[in-house]
């Protein structure tokens, strides 16, 4: 069974959201990285950089993260698609689904190696199932699921933009 929690246009209202949440907390910054999980992480980055381009005057810089989901914690699972000086600046990690946190942590470990202002959390949805100490700084909707179901989020179709819980 299928349930749809946000159609297309709810998804834009949660995005512009989290765009004036991201820009009330760093308007005095000059620049912040949105740094997306490959994926739909990367894609919800994207947009988020489109709302904060019509909303305010912060330079954005994206990263999109990949990481080999099924072995987060190898050698090279994790690495950015391009070289970035993210010294003392504000890494906004996206990503479409916060489950446990997880993908998130691993992504995070890359920006540890310098030292950078600060990290928060965007994510689509976040669903309260945390194994590792990852919160959303900044979230479209939080629900409760169990952790049979199953969130599905498309971000691709212009439109048709949808997020689905699956039994």
């Amino acid at each position: 069974m299928q349930t749809l929690i946000l159609d297309a246009s709810q998804i834009e209202k949660k995005i512009t959201r989290i765009a004036y949440e991201i820009y009330e907390e760093h308007a005095h910054d000059k620049e912040i990285v949105l740094a997306g999980v490959a994926g739909g992480g990367y894609a919800l980055a994207q947009k988020i950089d489109k709302a904060l381009k019509k909303i305010s005057p912060l330079k954005t810089t994206m990263l999109k993260i990949n990481i080999d989901k099924k072995t987060p914690s190898g050698e090279t699972a994790v690495s950015v698609d391009k070289k970035e000086n993210v010294s003392g600046k504000t890494i906004v990690l996206v990503d479409d689904v916060l489950n446990t946190g997880k993908i998130l942590s691993y992504s995070m470990k890359i920006f540890l190696q310098s030292p950078v202002k600060s990290i928060r959390v965007a994510v689509l949805v976040n669903r309260n199932h945390a194994l590792f100490p990852i919160k959303a700084d900044y979230s479209g909707i939080s629900i409760a699921t169990t952790v049979q179901e199953h969130i599905t989020v498309n971000l691709e179709t212009k439109g048709k933009e949808s997020v689905v819980l699956k039994d």
